[in-house]
């Protein structure tokens, strides 16, 4: 039971080289909920043992050459001694047998996007989260900031009144150039349909769009026109994505998501407009949503100041400092492992869990997902262009 103690976190990947396992890391221990004690950080036995022990401090008999052999040892250990939960950030090939694997032995997950490798493995890890009844946290960070929790409560409270149009955007720069075939391991994977998927830039960032629209406008897309483009040549996966929305209640969408858009850092963007008002919000702006009324001034709201939580306690809650200090990328992604020890912490007592416990996505958003990755890449090989999303 998890009780009144830390939560004992192991870790798949992350090892040298690896960016996103140290964010992930760096935001488990913001709030002073989890420790990581155990973990497979290296495809290479030797290299993850050596990173676990020189780079992490951890013991030598728990940084482990490989997640098999990390999930056998930890599950044999005392109660009081074994981790409860693993964080997978690998390529997204490994994902569904390691998530398999610690699900069925016992452990909870959290994941990193796109979920799976494609839509069968994740209606396949759909029915084993749910037979297992553990918990499956599926890292969509952006999910996590505060103002884009105000802005899925404004929304909801119907604040923006019929929900038109929806125009969200990610363009990066990182992919302009082949830096894959100079050995760059992050592009190396993410362009290998092997490890990566069907798609390249629209698995990758696309999801992220995709997963943001959904979640701020409670809307579930119905169909998709997409057009898919490797601009550098001899890639055998999309950079570069652009697709036509429909969703439920007859409200339309842009979507665009782009690797070799020169200049670009991380520039995820959103528009929701309504007939009675519209919000903006920037990720590399994240502390600040755009209000626009008709017929009145823009509005800015904040995070950080009172007026924020009377409109949206979870965007309250997972704000850490006050007003003018910024608060950002680490932050959102402290919000979901908030999210996931609220959980745990329920799940292990057998205890409902609480109406004010931070939101976090879920299998269920990871089916999502890949059925969008899916839709996305039939609509751009397909002469009908729209293709329906299942429902």
């Amino acid at each position: 039971m998890a009780g009144k103690r830390k939560i004992r976190m192991g870790m798949v990947g992350g090892g040298y080289g690896a960016f996103i396992g140290e964010v992930h890391r760096k935001a488990a221990g913001i709030d002073g909920e989890i420790e990581l004690v155990a973990g497979a950080f290296d495809v290479d036995p030797a290299k993850g043992k050596e990173f676990g022990v020189k780079e992490l401090y951890l013991p030598a008999e728990r940084s482990y050459g490989s997640w098999k052999e990390m999930i056998e040892a930890e599950k044999k250990l005392p109660e009081g001694e074994r981790i409860d939960f693993v964080t997978i950030v690998t390529p997204n090939f490994v994902h569904f047998p390691v998530a398999k694997a610690a699900l069925e032995a016992g452990f909870h997950v959290m994941c990193e996007k796109p979920m799976v490798l494609d839509v069968a493995e994740a209606k396949k890890l759909q029915k084993i989260v749910n037979k297992t009844g553990k918990v499956f946290a599926l890292n969509h960070n952006y999910t996590g900031y505060p103002m884009v929790k105000l802005a899925k409560d404004m929304v909801k409270n119907n604040e923006l009144g019929n929900i038109m149009k929806i125009i969200v955007q990610y363009p990066q720069a990182w992919l302009i150039r082949p830096i894959e075939r100079e050995g760059q391991q992050q592009a190396t994977w993410r362009l290998d349909p092997k490890r990566s998927g069907a798609a390249g830039c629209i698995g990758d960032i696309g999801t992220h769009a995709e997963n943001l629209a959904e979640y701020i406008t409670g809307l579930r897309l119905t169909e998709i026109c997409a057009d898919l483009t490797a601009f550098v040549k001899g890639r055998p996966l999309d950079d570069d994505g652009n697709c036509l929305l429909h969703f439920e209640k007859g409200a339309k969408g842009i979507l665009h998501a782009s690797q070799i858009s020169a200049g670009e850092e991380n520039n995820l963007a959103i528009w929701v407009y309504g007939d009675k008002a519209s919000i903006e919000w920037h990720q590399e702006d994240p502390n600040k949503l755009f209000l626009k009324k008709v017929g009145n001034p823009v509005e800015v709201w904040t995070r950080g100041n009172e007026y924020v939580g009377k409109k949206s306690p979870l965007a309250a809650k997972g704000t850490r400092t006050p007003g003018g200090h910024p608060e950002g990328f680490l932050e959102a992604f402290a919000n979901n492992y908030m999210g996931l020890v609220e959980r745990i912490r329920a799940c292990d007592a057998g205890k409902k869990l609480p109406a004010t416990a931070m939101d976090v996505p879920d299998v269920n958003d990871g089916v999502r997902g890949m059925q969008f990755i899916d839709t996305v890449v039939k609509s751009a090989k397909s002469k009908a262009k729209w293709v329906k999303f299942p429902k």
